[in-house]
């Protein structure tokens, strides 16, 4: 099913921000990052480099909440290639909270001699360049990743992304049909990961780990553009 025109979002100029940051910012990391670019709207979802990211915190705000873990998974419409994922747990700036470990499973023995974010930039960052990041709920991995690389280096970072929880919520929260149910006085469809990726019939997995929800947000944007959209929908249809 294709989403109507007016369902889609007009592209911001990522490629103009990306090439102005590039000639401003003074960290050699950043430099490297923005100089690299990404692709131009028109360019086919099918031929751009993707790289799904999900950041574990220990809450929701990321001015009083910390990273305690980063999974990283490259990957194509066409192929995952799981050999080139990464993984990181983090020693975070403040203390677990109980809920954080039952959430996350990771303990306060598993981050006591973890590295800090500074010292996964250099490969995280070589990671994203060039390419559009593709997340669940864009909430979280930007804002904590632009707030804790501000902290460390003083700059910032904002990139392009897709969210396929919001490419989910075009059609179950913002349609005509999803108003209609609402109408109805029927509960909204639910946009979750896991609630997300049952109707396209992907398998389920343990949620609340980096590198399993990066994997399973791949395979449900592959999903998501092989049941609604197709390899030729411009990227600037989907990202934000």
């Amino acid at each position: 099913m294709r989403l109507p025109a007016t369902t889609r979002q007009q592209a911001p100029g990522w490629p103009e921000y990306l090439a102005d940051r590039a000639a401003r910012v003074r960290h050699p990391l950043l430099k490297a990052y923005f100089a690299a670019g990404c692709p131009e709207p028109a360019t086919p979802i099918g031929e751009v480099p993707l790289v799904a990211l999900d950041i574990e915190t220990t809450g929701l705000d990321p001015r009083r909440h910390a990273i305690v873990s980063v999974g990283v998974v490259p990957f194509s419409l066409s192929r995952i290639p799981l050999r080139e994922r990464r993984y990181w747990v983090l020693k975070p700036a403040r203390e677990l909270t109980e809920q954080s470990v039952i959430l996350h499973r990771i303990t306060h023995a598993e981050v006591e001699h973890a590295p800090d974010l500074a010292e996964i930039l250099p490969e995280l960052l070589e990671l994203l360049r060039g390419r559009v990041v593709v997340v669940h709920y864009r909430q979280i991995e930007r804002p904590f990743l632009d707030t804790g690389i501000q902290a460390r280096l003083g700059e910032g970072l904002r990139f392009p992304l897709i969210d396929t929880m919001s490419l989910e919520a075009r059609l179950h929260r913002q349609s005509p049909w999803a108003r209609l149910r609402r109408w109805m006085g029927r509960p909204p469809v639910s946009i979750r990961l896991h609630n997300s990726r049952e109707r396209y019939g992907l398998p389920a997995y343990q949620g609340h780990h980096a590198v399993v929800d990066a994997l399973a947000t791949a395979e449900l944007l592959q999903a998501q553009v092989a049941g609604r959209y197709s390899s030729e929908t411009p990227v600037s249809e989907l990202w934000s």
